[in-house]
């Protein structure tokens, strides 16, 4: 096929389709491929049907739906050696049809854009489930869920049973998200508030990028005494308020802003990336050669980091291209970020939070996070928290927060007034300190005054969106952007049944939420 379609990312062409190549760098060869191995899953979850499937099985299922995130898997022959994978294991288990790739997208566009809804959140829960796979943690029932939701991908389905469905794989991934938390706090510890620089120190340097807190560990085991400093990117800023991660006096401090930036900052520095994650651009010819991926992650002509048989990396060529390198020749000074805000810091002040509510010294909540992007209307979610009332807290998390977590809003009832709950994958942290709000004011979270404004980029944001949508929470703000992927129907199922509303402007969105 010499054309594709991918509606899946926020940023797609015209709003509504890539159909000749991925405005993200993906060629349309490589979109094809990674239908296929979607349909690939399809077939493996079919065959695993009254199974139990072995080891291998759950983690190509992982795998494989991770790869076909945005931002995460370029490289073709990746993509097919993994389709191959599926298939051998799906042989094991007695075999089955896989679904043909225009199957994924075809038919009435209510369905399509239901089915296309479910399949973007599995694939975001399975970024999930691997990263706490990874730290030993599973959930029997959350990984029945993927080889469920795969099978259902295949099936015919009313749109009530499309929008049931939807709601149940919402409340799973809730506890896929609780699992992932609890494989981060077991590891790590809980995130305390910490001050994060973002200065630049002489000497030796790698950027770690994505979400991986374990691959971030091994690479601080295999860097510490050897005169190598490390940097934080993007989603990996929230690593920093770990216990366990924090005690690295080589964890230096965090490089750059959002991913979509990393093209002009990462442009000639002497160190070395490593990707970790979704959330990879095409690398520039001025630094692709000091890039590396690991994990799901893959970009032709860029050295890849595997894993050995017991999980183990060596990030020995990531480490001989630092030193190499030389990094910086001298210091560049600079500010600090907040983070380390999650569920553990934030409840432990609850009484001083819910103290300074009843006084009227904490008039409302705004939760703005989500997904960082390149679009101009992004801007936003700056206004807005700029302009937001002085007596209002704002809690964000993400990579949406490089919008504005270089603001200093001061404090509020001897709290800050902006506070970093971490990564999207610790969406649980502010779930958590919602329902322990309305817990302790006695009502649904739906009265607390909190308001979610959100803004979404890729898959995992969906998953985020629906589990949110499964706890009953009403009157979500979205932007920058509808998801092309959801028809006008399904849209007006969204804000009829949920009360979704995308975003206007600050000011009147302030007036609205504020009355």
């Amino acid at each position: 096929m010499s054309g594709m379609f991918c509606f899946q990312c926020e940023q797609t062409a015209g709003g509504k389709a890539c159909t000749i190549a991925g405005v993200c760098g993906k060629t349309a060869d490589v979109a094809n491929k990674q239908d296929e191995l979607t349909g690939a899953l399809v077939g493996l979850a079919r065959a695993a049907a009254g199974t139990k499937p072995d080891r291998e099985a759950d983690e190509l299922m992982m795998q494989g739906l991770f790869t076909t995130i945005t931002n995460v898997n370029f490289d073709g022959a990746r993509v097919e050696e993994l389709t191959a994978r599926v298939r051998g294991a799906k042989e094991r288990l007695g075999g089955a049809d896989d679904l043909p790739a225009a199957a994924l997208w075809a038919g009435d566009p209510d369905i399509v854009s239901l089915r296309s809804t479910l399949l973007l959140g599995l694939r975001g829960m399975a970024a999930y489930a691997w990263h706490a796979y990874v730290l030993g943690k599973t959930d029997h029932e959350v990984t029945a869920w993927l080889y469920r939701g795969m099978r259902a991908i295949g099936e015919e389905r009313s749109v009530e049973q499309w929008l049931d469905l939807l709601m149940e794989f919402g409340q799973i991934n809730l506890k896929c998200m609780a699992l992932l938390d609890e494989a981060n706090t077991t590891a790590y510890g809980h995130p305390v508030p910490t001050a994060v620089s973002t200065a630049r120190a002489q000497g030796p340097f790698i950027v770690v990028s994505g979400h991986d807190l374990h691959d971030l560990k091994q690479l601080l085991e295999q860097t510490a005494g050897k005169g190598i400093n490390i940097y934080t990117h993007g989603e990996m800023l929230p690593a920093h308020g770990y216990p366990e991660l924090k005690k690295y006096p080589h964890l230096k401090g965090h490089f750059g802003t959002a991913w979509q930036n990393q093209q002009k900052e990462f442009d000639g520095q002497p160190g070395a990336f490593l990707f970790t994650t979704n959330c990879l651009m095409p690398p520039r010819p001025s630094y692709i050669d000091r890039v590396f991926t690991t994990s799901v992650v893959a970009y032709p002509g860029v050295m890849h980091i595997p894993a050995g048989p017991d999980g183990r990396k060596d990030f020995t060529p990531v480490i001989e291209k630092a030193l190499a390198l030389g990094g910086w020749t001298e210091t560049v000074p600079g500010g600090t970020l907040m983070t380390g805000f999650a569920r553990n810091a934030v409840l432990s002040v609850a009484d001083q939070v819910i103290a300074a509510v009843k006084n009227g010294q904490i008039r409302h909540f705004f939760l703005v996070g989500g997904c960082d992007g390149a679009k101009p209307g992004r801007s936003y979610y700056r206004e807005f928290v700029e302009r937001a009332p002085k007596d209002t807290v704002i809690l964000t998390l993400a990579c949406g927060k490089f919008r504005f977590n270089d603001l200093d809003l001061g404090t509020i009832g001897g709290l800050p007034r902006l506070m970093d709950m971490g990564q999207c994958n610790d969406a649980y942290s502010a779930i958590q300190v919602a329902l322990a709000l309305a817990k302790a004011f006695d009502c649904s979270v739906n009265d607390l005054p909190l308001t979610l404004v959100l803004s979404w980029y890729e898959q995992k944001a969906v998953c985020i969106l629906l589990t949110l949508l499964a706890l009953g929470l009403k009157n979500i703000y979205i932007g920058p952007s509808v998801p092309a992927f959801f028809s006008p129907a399904v849209v007006d199922v969204l804000v009829n049944r949920f009360g979704i509303k995308t975003i206007n402007t600050p000011e009147a969105d302030l007036k609205a939420i504020l009355g």
